[in-house]
């Protein structure tokens, strides 16, 4: 830039410099080197602002390139500027222009040349200096790194700092000194020293429980963990999350409190922690998979899956090659876990050596739940490998491995194809950290992910049917991060400029960025901005722009609008501006959806998008708004525009972001009044939305009223120093000033704009009177009071969002503005009583109080006592009532709205109420005693409650959008239009708060003893007196109650609870505890007004004390009075109890609601991800919150006193919970004894069905036995309602009831050892305290033998007067008890072992799996090792397994293995050498180090230790069992829990031959379900007993599987081949696979019986489906023998054909390694081609066959006899067949296979639909073509797809097949646009075909090739696009010849066609105008509107659809024509008038 400007300058006239200017260097330094240097000024000797004058006048210069100097120019050059007869001079050129013209273009040219070349070279320099810059920055990453280190044991680590900086910051928002630091640290070390003597101790629960949520707590407090404290307390909750056995309540605690340590990536990195991979991997690998005899699903995988998200971060990249060895030998082609452990555990920080695996993988499998995983996966990657030192290998060996769990190595595998010499480059690639073809994978996924229908359904992906058909336990997984959130996190990562700028902003896109006439395509890596990313992105937008106009909307749309929604990163200038461009479109387009969502996403999109180019957004919102205000439009398009402009309100009034954008306020604001509508809730809300949003971001003044200041005078100046190299002059001029769009005139100067601002500000005065009154009218027009506390439905919403916008504007009024709205509300105040909106009108007085509280109590308060005293002495409230359900008198409505305006007149500023305190003290004792009605004095006592929050509460008092000081200056109150939309940084807001003074002090104290304490004696009376009047006694009482209630209610801060520590111990709600480790509350400052010790406190403690014990009286006494005339009594005694229990500091309900409506703010006022300033009404908000923390610590944990217990359980007995549970049950359980009246029980068990009982007792063990006998000692009550209550209660029960875990008190884990000393060594040596630890050790033993008691449950279970309902209940939970590490209890074995014969078949469900379950845990104690450990994994050790390492695996090593399966068995050698395996663990996709083998059993010895024998006679009980089995009839195949049962115990074998010799298919089943539980469990007998059992079975089988089997018994006998082939070595089944493979080999196919044939291929199926792979042997043959049968006369075979043909190429796929093992798959598929099939995922196993098929077809064709029998031609079966094969193949996981059988297929699929006779053919074919859409193929089979599908287009002589293939055609390049783009010739290749056929003679092929055109040409380059419209005009200009001559046809033929191209043209871009679009419509195409049809027909319609589209936009696309064609096109659209 530097040379061009010198150039630029010395053929101009040069500056003259001045003598004092020194001579410059020419060398112009760096952009960001002068950005990131603050000192750069200083040492080039000049300010910054003087740099641009050391560079030539440009402007100048450029002007006088095209003028030659004349004589006096010439004498006149050393002058700085132009000769005065400058205008002379340019008038007597001699030299004519053009010429002059020519020569400074050439040099233009030639300077443009110049540079590029110098761009290039720069280039080359930064990169140079990029990498210097990455050497000192590892450098400085070192020195830092370890001076951290060293200052870590001071807390000088930088990360402590900032966080003390922040608490400072939390600090100095509130009115009120905080705990120092110290101290609380202090504090934690306690907490965290429980901790560690909890877990020392075992006490998991209750104790440690408490202690978490303390430090839950203690964090909400803000203060800083120490870095130290924190890695050692993360790793001690790891330890607790992979505990076995963990009990999953508790493990989703200590899940949720690793995530809070370890969540922040600041905080806590790497370095500073490590963690083991592999005893989280143990777990999931454990728990994962249920075994077929486990029933009972837990959330273990789920919380360990979130532990192993969490920890990733702290895996060693040093563990990444064993991850991958044990990972990878799992995989098996099908199983989607294996994937799971790769995108959840493998570390992020090194993905080159597995990055192309996984991509590798990805590209082979068909399943959305991968897709989700690896997009979620990538988008991590993406984000953190920005940085490209993260993946520098030698980190690897910095990082310290000191985390290796035991069994953990480190294996070193070959990476010298990684090594790079020299400093580390990064990951970077073609797009980021990818390669292209990468690149093009995941845009094609992300596209995919959208689920965009095109043609129909089948164009989606098949994906999501796969994996709703795979194992259901991955869906126990946490769910993969939502792929819209992950989609837009990968691309903005990458929205670097890395290439060649494109000649062309966002092309394909908007019209006013492709006007440049000598645009070329230019070089394929000439990329838009220079970043292909954000190419791909424009690409991606453009082509699904129409699914974002709501005409066109779907689920998609949602999708749609996430996606763009979370696109925004801080960008490069020109980047930003083309990523804003390209998504301005679309997000415009759904602006008016009518999904609530989309338009909630898109308005996020519009916050984003306005701050990074407001200029771009604000405009054209602003032209959809004003129209849509002004005229009556739609509904929802009224609310779109308003939300839209409130998500650009920020960038609409902040000067910083757009300076032009304020003076559109005031006209919004006025069109938007009327939005204020009772009638319309939904415009309301928006509208009243918008204005908060307005009003928290400026002020309501007029400007005029004061002069202009001189600041208002700036001028915009343009630093050249700032030009970017994006910015060079070029010849293509498409850069325009900054917010200058095309067509639009240049930004006014910042004084013109002030000045219009200014003078708009002049209409603020109307504007607030309008509003006003406009409140005015809805609170009028509200519906009329029906007598409720609250106004319910939607009018009480809309009132208070019209109050919270009323509310912030009367906050930002200057003082005229305020002194009109007091004016306005008091003059409607005074004058008006409204009675339906008295609860609306003290929000409106509240408002403006808020404002300035003094002048409106000066105002209100004389008003409002006197007419309060006026009415009361009229006799106002004077009827006694004490329920609010009674009508308000009319006479009292004047009252009731004088009491509601004034409370809300003193709602706000405490100190402002103390100048009218006798006259508001005096005003209580008035309404105390005359207000008698139930509404009268209950709003009465509600003003006490908000006088009293005023003067005792700490509040802030104002939100305002400036500090105060700022507000109240000189300068603001001038120019406030200057601050408007001001944010700010944490730190620099200051918060004024209202903390009580003395005299606010005393005014409380004064109502208290002035209205308190006459109001105790009064009730004291009340209670000794007898009730003589009934109606009187309860209205003084409930009166003077709710006084009292209100004014309690209102000091909830006055003063601080202090209780004895004593006390509390013996009244707490922790069961079983032991004092020491039930966690206290030490307080903290949260601004309590009274303090213990002051005199003061101890009156009102003293008269708090002596109200509590009045309602414990009161309760007792009404009580005794029983329920009659007491109800409002008893009512008001409740509440007030609840007021005495729970006001005190802030309720948990209150914290969280102030931190909803926190969060809810952020979400409002977020404009962008990051965003560091912010509005200072949110840190108003945000110190609130901070403000009820503090308050919420103080009342958490409360110590109760014995007064509060009392009271509690005064709540128990009326059957009210209010907070406390234990000590409430045996209240509870007293009410449901038999002698209880029903309403007692009902009152008791509605208390229990509550969650928080119910979840209580049943998951609190030393509760459970009483909780059930009490629910049982109801089944005497014959209620109907109260047994349908108990049934819910007891199924609410159960779901909470889990197994006991208590193995986890026996373990002793060294890994949790060493973590707890750990823990323990950082803490302060005096806390430690080793005798606590052995007595809560103690305490937990004594804990664990409580558990005992549940026994005393199976007496009760037993129990014959038990009904057989609540028998149920006890089996389900004797059932749960059940624990792995302990012995079955003998008595409840034995009942479950009688209930298995009982007659009800739920009874014998649930004892069935009660035994299977116990037996299951005695094979598990008897066969497991030593180590609780394992027991508690479920690890039990089979003695017949081997673990045979694997030499030397290969291709010849599994073929062996596989073969081997066929092989006999010699019985005698396999009791010695393990050859058997059930189970093929590993061997698919690459070998384990070692494989599971088993060996024989003995022939005549068990290798089993023996177990406990049976205990009942086998034979009935087997007989009993039989018969039941054989009654049940609600299932049609077997039922896998009595299997289950049968193969646990499996002793016997009776009964069986008479189950099978029967007829009757409940008894078949029977048969099969003892059958394959005795063979399932025999496989661990001696060799004789399992001759035995064969020699028994084996005679049986032809007659099981033969004869006996009907059609209602196939799917029995097919079920109990697949539940034994099932994890099964072939040779453990020799006589049942040898008989089904000898019928299968000589079964007829064509004989008269379909069933015969259809029965032996369902058994061959099963069979061969549950073998899996292991069936390899028998495969080949098995399809030759299908082969044969194609043509098969049974559509039912054919059926079990086509099953069998996608059966067998899953078996037989095969990946293709050299040596399969894992470290050899990971290097080769980094170092092969990409298109080496590596995992073998190309369809070759049918390969011949297919090709066969492909010669056969024609010949059958030919043999066709069409026809009514045509579907049994031999070409019809076979192609159905084949359909149905190739369907069902790609609802496969290996569904890519399928591409390689398709392609020389695809002829005759589409010959397939020609077919006129055959439509079940014609919907085959189709659905074969639809679904291979939506699968992804490997990119080198795109182009043979597409040549298929263009010789479909150009050679088929059916039409048919021409109009079915062009759809295709444009769905394929919708799906693989970015592998089609790539390839220019493909593209041009694709819109030749298309355009070609718009020549078809078929008008329907032409026509639906102009669809396709439109839908191809929308995401095309622009080239290509151009060519087509030059040739389609041409071809339009030819004229048709007469219509009898004999080419007429032909010709019409082609004009159609050319006229069908230019429709696609204009079609292609339904939202935009591009610049040839006027002229085609108007000047082509109209000169054909009456051309004969279809010509005029296809015109007109063109017409109609551009208007229907462009109605929205029209506004801005009408600029883009003349009158003429206007005129013209007016014309087209609605023709000529005969008149006209």
């Amino acid at each position: 830039m530097g040379r061009l400007w010198e150039v630029l300058g010395s053929e101009g006239v040069p500056r003259a410099k001045s003598p004092s200017e020194a001579p410059r260097s020419p060398t112009i330094p760096k952009k960001e080197d002068v950005e990131g240097d603050e000192n750069f000024s200083e040492r080039e000797g000049s300010s910054t602002s003087d740099r641009p004058s050391a560079t030539p006048e440009i402007i100048s210069t450029i002007h006088r390139i095209f003028i030659e100097p004349t004589q006096d120019v010439a004498d006149s050059q050393s002058e700085a500027v132009l000769p005065t007869n400058y205008e002379a001079s340019t008038s007597s050129i001699e030299t004519p222009q053009e010429e002059i013209l020519d020569r400074g273009l050439a040099t233009l040219r030639e300077l443009q040349e110049d540079g590029r070349e110098y761009v290039e070279r720069l280039e080359e320099i930064r990169e140079g200096l990029g990498l210097v810059r990455n050497q000192k920055q590892g450098l400085w990453t070192i020195i830092r790194e370890r001076a951290l280190k060293e200052m870590e044991e001071g807390h000088k680590d930088e990360r402590y700092t900032v966080a003390l900086e922040r608490l400072q910051t939390y600090a100095s928002c509130l009115p009120y000194s905080v705990e120092p630091n110290s101290e609380m640290q202090k504090l934690l070390d306690f907490y965290l020293m429980r901790i560690v003597q909890c877990i020392k101790a075992k006490d998991y629960e209750p104790g440690l429980l408490q202690w978490d949520a303390m430090i839950d707590n203690w964090v909400l407090l803000k203060y800083p963990i120490p870095l130290q404290k924190r890695a050692k307390l993360a790793r001690v909750y790891f330890e607790l999350c992979v505990t076995p056995g963990m009990p999953v309540t508790l493990l989703s605690t200590w899940a949720n409190g690793l995530a809070e340590f370890l969540h922040s990536k600041k905080k806590i990195t790497i370095e500073d922690m490590r963690l083991p991979w592999k005893p989280v991997y143990d777990i999931l690998k454990k728990e994962l998979f249920l075994t077929r005899r486990q029933f009972e699903v837990g959330q273990i995988p789920y919380y360990i899956g979130y532990v192993a998200e969490i920890s990733r971060r702290f895996f060693h990249p040093a563990a990444i090659d064993e991850m991958l060895e044990t990972f990878l030998p799992q995989f098996d082609g099908t199983i989607l876990a294996t994937q799971y452990y790769l995108t959840t555990f493998l570390p992020l920080s090194h993905p080159q050596t597995y990055l192309p695996l996984m991509f590798r993988m990805w590209d082979s499998i068909n399943s959305c739940l991968w897709d989700d995983r690896m997009l979620s996966f990538i988008s991590k990657l993406a984000e953190m490998h920005v940085d490209p030192s993260v993946s520098d290998p030698k980190r690897i060996d910095v990082i310290p491995d000191d985390a290796l769990s035991e069994g953990e190595n480190r294996p070193m595998w070959d990476r010298s194809d990684l090594d790079t010499p020299g400093q580390w480059p990064g990951l970077w690639k073609d797009v980021g950290i990818f390669t292209n073809a990468q690149w093009a994978t995941i845009m094609s996924k992300c596209l995919t992910s959208m689920e965009i229908p095109l043609a129909n359904s089948g164009s989606l992906t098949t994906g999501s049917t796969v994996d709703s058909r795979a194992s259901y336990e991955i869906g126990r997984l946490p769910k993969a991060t939502w792929r819209i959130c992950t989609d837009p996190v990968i691309i903005p990562h990458f929205l670097s400029p890395v290439l060649l700028r494109s000649r062309a902003t966002t092309p394909y896109g908007a019209s006013d960025m492709r006007t440049d006439p000598l645009e070329t395509s230019g070089s394929p890596n000439a990329y838009l901005a220079g970043c292909k990313a954000l190419d791909s992105l424009s690409r991606m937008i453009i082509s699904t722009e129409s699914f974002f106009h709501p005409s066109n909307s779907g689920t998609w749309t949602t999708d749609l609008s996430a996606f763009i929604k979370y696109l925004h990163r801080q960008l490069t200038p020109l980047i930003r501006r083309e990523l804003v461009r390209c998504l301005r479109t679309p997000a415009l387009l759904a602006t008016f959806s009518r999904d609530p969502t989309t338009v909630s996403n898109i308005q996020s999109c519009f916050k984003s998008m306005s701050i990074m180019e407001p200029e771009l957004i604000l405009h054209p919102i602003l032209e959809r708004a004003v129209p849509s205000l002004e005229a009556l439009v739609e509904t929802h398009r009224t609310t779109a525009v308003i939300k839209a402009l409130g998500a650009v309100a920020l960038s609409l009034v902040s000067r910083d972001i757009y300076y032009p954008g304020s003076k559109h306020l005031l006209t919004i604001l006025e069109l938007l009044l009327p939005g204020i509508d009772l009638n319309d809730p939904t415009k309301t809300l928006c509208t009243t939305a918008f204005l908060v949003e307005i009003s928290q971001s400026i002020k309501f003044g007029d400007l005029t009223e004061f002069p202009r200041s001189d600041s208002d005078a700036q001028l915009i100046t343009v630093d050249i120093a700032h030009l970017s190299v994006d910015n060079i002059p070029a010849l293509v001029i498409d850069e325009l000033p900054h917010g200058i769009e095309p067509g639009e005139t240049p930004h006014l100067s910042r004084t013109e704009e002030d000045a219009l601002l200014r003078e708009s500000t002049r209409g603020f005065p109307d504007w607030v009177a309008s509003f006003i009154r406009r409140v005015i009218l809805l609170l009028e027009n509200l519906p009329e009071d029906t007598g409720g506390e609250v106004r319910s439905g939607s009018e009480n919403e809309i009132v208070d969002a019209v109050m919270a916008a009323c509310n912030q504007i009367c906050t930002h009024l200057s003082e005229p503005l305020f002194d009109l709205a007091l004016n306005l509300i008091y003059d409607y105040a005074t004058t008006t009583v409204r009675p339906n909106c008295v609860h609306a009108v003290h929000q409106l007085v509240e408002c403006i109080s808020n404002a300035n509280s003094l002048k409106a109590l000066d105002r209100f308060l004389p008003f409002c006592i006197t007419t309060i005293q006026t009415e009361l002495h009229n006799g106002a409230s004077s009827v006694r009532t004490t329920s609010m359900t009674s009508a308000p008198l009319p006479s009292d409505a004047t009252f009731h709205w004088t009491m509601a305006i004034l409370r809300g007149v003193i709602s706000n500023d405490g100190k402002a109420l103390l100048v009218y305190k006798k006259e508001i003290l005096h005003l209580f004792k008035v309404l105390q005693r005359k207000t008698l009605s139930k509404r009268g004095f209950s709003r009465a006592s509600k003003l006490l409650t908000t006088v009293l929050l005023t003067l005792t509460q700490t509040y802030p008092t104002e939100s305002r959008f400036v500090n105060p000081p700022e507000w109240s200056s000189e300068e603001f109150q001038k120019s406030h239009h200057a601050h408007w939309g001001k944010l700010y940084d944490p730190g620099k807001v200051a918060v004024t708060w209202h903390t009580p003074s003395d005299g606010e002090i005393e005014f409380a104290l004064e109502i208290l003893r002035e209205i308190v304490k006459p109001s105790l004696d009064a009730l004291d009376t009340l209670l000794e007196d007898n009730i003589s009047d009934q109606e009187v006694w309860r209205n003084d009482f409930c009166r003077h109650l709710s006084y009292i209630r209100n004014v309690f209610g209102g000091i909830p801060t006055f003063i601080k609870e202090v209780i004895s520590q004593d006390d509390a111990f013996t009244t707490t709600d922790i069961l079983n505890e032991i004092p020491e480790f039930i966690a206290p509350v030490d307080s903290v400052n949260a601004g309590f007004t009274l303090l213990d010790g002051d005199p003061r406190h101890k009156f009102v403690t003293d008269l708090r004390n002596r109200f509590g014990d009045f309602l414990h009286r009161a309760g007792q006494y009404l009580r005794s009075k029983g329920p009659e005339n007491t109800l409002d009594a008893a009512q008001m005694v409740l509440r007030c109890m609840r007021t005495f229990l729970l006001e005190y500091g802030d309720s948990k309900e209150s914290y969280y609601t102030q931190r909803d409506r926190y969060e809810s703010k952020v979400n409002v006022t977020r404009q962008y991800s990051g965003q560091k300033a912010w509005p200072r009404a949110l840190y108003v908000r945000k110190a609130r919150l901070y403000h009820s923390a503090r308050l919420r610590w103080n009342s958490i944990e409360r110590l109760r006193s014995h007064l509060q217990d009392a009271l509690i359980d005064e709540i128990a007995e009326w059957c009210i919970y209010d907070g406390v549970r234990r000590r409430v049950f045996p209240i509870i359980y007293k009410a449901l004894t038999p002698a209880s009246p029903d309403y007692r029980v009902k009152g008791a068990l509605w208390q229990i069905n509550t969650p928080a009982f119910a979840k209580y007792a049943m998951t609190e063990p030393t509760l459970v036995v009483d909780f059930v006998k009490a629910l049982f000692s109801c089944q005497v009550y014959e209620r109907v309602s109260i047994q349908n209550c108990l049934s819910v209660i007891a199924e609410n029960c159960l779901a909470q009831f889990v197994e006991p875990s208590f193995i986890i008190y026996s373990l002793d884990l060294q890994s949790m050892n060493r973590a707890v000393d750990e823990l323990e060594a950082v803490l302060p040596a005096d806390l430690v305290d080793d005798v606590l630890v052995k007595k809560g050790a103690y305490n937990t033993q004594h804990r664990i033998n409580l558990l005992y008691e549940t026994r005393t449950l199976t007496d009760l279970a037993r129990n014959p007067q038990t009904h057989w309902k609540y028998t149920i209940v006890a089996i389900r939970i004797l059932r749960t008890l059940i624990r792995r590490e302990e012995p079955i209890y003998g008595p409840q074995l034995s009942y479950f072992l009688d209930m298995a014969r009982d007659s009800n078949a739920t009874m014998r469900y649930y004892a069935l799996s009660g035994i299977t379950k116990a037996l299951r845990y005695i094979k598990l104690r008897t066969s497991s090792s030593p180590d609780l450990r394992e027991v508690a994994l479920g690890i039990n050790y089979n003695p017949l397994k081997r673990i045979v390492p694997i030499e030397n695996p290969s291709e010849n090593y599994t073929n062996c293995v596989l073969a081997s399966f066929k092989s006999m068995l010699d019985p005698k050698l396999a009791a010695e050498v393990p050859v058997l395996k059930d189970s093929m663990k590993s061997g698919w996709l690459v070998w384990a180090s070692a494989d599971e083998r088993y060996l024989m059993p003995l022939t005549d010895k068990s290798t089993f230790q023996p177990w406990e024998a049976g205990s009942i006679d086998a034979q009935a009980f087997w007989r009993s069992v039989a018969t039941h089995f054989a009654e049940e009839t609600n299932h049609e195949n077997l039922t896998m829990h009595n299997i289950a049962a049968i193969k646990s115990i499996c002793t016997v074998q009776p009964v069986i031959n008479e189950l099978v010799d029967s007829d009757d298919q409940n008894k078949q089943r029977a048969a099969a379900e003892l059958l394959a539980g005795i063979i399932g469990g025999s496989k661990h007998w001696t060799q004789a007993a399992q001759t035995r059992l064969w020699a028994w079975f084996t005679p049986l089988i032809p007659q099981i599987l033969g004869s006996n089997v009907k059609l209602d018994t196939l799917n029995i006998w097919t079920s109990f081949l697949e539940y034994l082939a099932w994890n099964r070595d072939p040779r453990r089944l020799v006589p049942l696979v040898t008989y089904v493979m000898d019928l299968f080999n000589s079964m007829d196919c064509n004989s008269e019986s379909a069933f015969e044939a259809v029965k032996v291929a369902s058994f061959h199926r099963g069979m061969a489906e549950e073998f899996g792979w292991k069936f390899t042997a028998w495969t080949d043959l098995s399809i030759d023998r299908y082969w044969k049968e194609l043509s098969s006369e049974h559509d039912e075979l054919r059926g079990y054909i086509a099953d069998a043909l996608e059966l067998s190429a899953k078996i037989m796929r095969r990946p293709r390694l050299t040596i399969p093992t894992a470290s050899c798959l990971v290097k080769e598929a980094r170092t092969l081609p990409s298109d080496f099939d590596i995992m073998g995922m190309r369809g070759s196993y049918h390969g011949d066959r297919v090709r066969d098929l492909v010669s056969k077809f024609p010949v059958w064709r030919r043999q066709r006899v069409p026809g009514p029998r045509a579907f049994d031609s031999t070409y019809d079966r076979v192609a159905v067949l084949v359909c149905k094969w190739l369907y069902q193949a790609m609802y496969d996981v290996q569904a890519i296979s399928v591409f390689d059988y398709i392609l020389p297929l695809m002829p005759e699929l589409f010959r397939f639909g020609e077919i006129n006779d055959n439509d079940d053919l014609v919907a085959h074919s189709g659905l074969v073509l639809d679904r291979m859409c939506g699968l992804t193929p490997p990119p080198h089979l795109i182009r043979p797809l597409l040549n298929h599908i263009f010789h479909a287009i150009k050679a088929s002589p059916s039409y048919k097949t021409r109009l079915n293939a062009l759809p295709l055609l444009q769905i394929w390049y919708f799906r693989q646009g970015c592998s089609i783009l790539a390839e220019e010739r493909m593209i041009l290749e694709i819109l030749k075909v298309v355009s070609g056929s718009l020549d078809d003679e078929k008008i329907e092929v032409r026509e639906m090739a102009g669809v396709t055109l439109a839908g191809i040409l929308r995401s095309s380059p622009r080239d290509p696009i151009l060519m087509l419209k030059s040739h389609f005009v041409s071809l339009s200009k030819r004229t048709l010849p007469a219509r009898s001559a004999a080419g007429y046809p032909e010709a019409l033929r082609k004009l159609h066609g050319a006229i069908l191209g230019i429709c696609a043209l204009v079609d292609a871009f339904p939202y935009t105008v591009e610049s040839w679009t006027p002229g085609l419509l108007t000047q082509v195409l109209a000169e054909h509107v009456y051309d004969p049809l279809p010509i005029a027909a296809t015109v007109r319609k063109c017409a109609s659809d551009f208007r229907k589209s462009h109605i929205d936009t029209w506004h801005e696309d009408v600029s883009r024509f003349d009158e003429e064609q206007l005129s013209t096109l007016s014309t087209m659209l609605s023709g000529n008038s005969y008149y006209a």
